[in-house]
């Protein structure tokens, strides 16, 4: 699978996944009890239609005779036998002690929330990221290889010697350029190597560099074409840029 893809999946699962906890903590849940007034809780155990009574906090969990279940809140820190005409004769009565915060309910109030903030800044890292790349869309792609790597010197190109002699020119100048230009003269602005494919274009002008023990810089010209107007330009200027950052250097641009 695709790196693309897999990203792809994991983002829409994530909504799926937020999107099922939001409506879970939104919706009321189908398992729980019908909240009823404490009024008719006093009318039900007059009417001797309540078999028990759990207090939890401020919350009755109520059972009748029937097994229907029925949830009421009687008034905060006040005890069950303080409701007025509420009849306990024959029902049970299981008070549960208050045990400081619920934890795990409380978690689950807020899982979902948890869920859905996760997704937002998910999805916030995603757009900067995608803004970072936009940002970069009009650097330049070129490939820097450093002086001080291993380098290929002329020795490495086998026959050209024209083509050497003549460029051993362009090495004099970058490796003596105050010499020539207190002359007067002028260093190549470019040096344009002609052939078919696998000629060695790309390693004599590597061998440029390496006799020269100056950065090489290399990029293909279709980097340079895009669909979007200026971009192009833009990595133009964003090589060169670096080439100044970097001179004395050889900025190769294939065909």
């Amino acid at each position: 699978m695709k790196p693309g893809w897999k990203r792809s999946g994991l983002i829409y699962i994530a909504i799926l996944l937020a999107a099922i906890a939001l409506f879970s903590y939104l919706l009321p849940s189908a398992n729980k009890p019908e909240e009823i007034p404490i009024s008719e809780v006093v009318a039900m155990s007059q009417n001797k239609e309540i078999a028990e009574i759990r207090v939890e906090d401020d919350m009755l969990l109520i059972t009748t005779v029937d097994d229907a279940q029925y949830r009421a809140f009687k008034e905060s820190n006040s005890s069950l036998y303080d409701i007025e005409g509420l009849d306990l004769e024959g029902v049970v009565v299981d008070i549960k002690g208050s045990s400081g915060i619920n934890w795990g309910g409380l978690m689950l109030n807020f899982l979902p929330l948890l869920i859905f903030g996760g997704l937002l800044f998910f999805l916030f890292r995603q757009a900067r990221g995608a803004n970072s790349q936009a940002m970069s869309f009009g650097r330049s792609r070129a490939r820097l290889f450093p002086a001080n790597r291993p380098t290929v010197t002329f020795d490495d190109v086998a026959g050209v010697e024209e083509a050497k002699q003549e460029l051993r020119e362009v090495v004099d100048f970058l490796k003596a350029r105050e010499k020539f230009q207190r002359l007067g003269a002028r260093i190549p602005k470019g040096v344009l190597l002609v052939g078919p494919p696998g000629t060695g274009k790309t390693l004599m002008a590597r061998a440029v560099a390496g006799e020269a023990d100056v950065p090489f810089f290399s990029i293909s010209g279709s980097e340079f074409v895009e669909m979007f107007v200026g971009v192009g330009a833009s990595r133009v200027r964003d090589l060169f840029d670096q080439a100044k950052r970097n001179a004395p250097c050889i900025v190769f641009i294939d065909e």
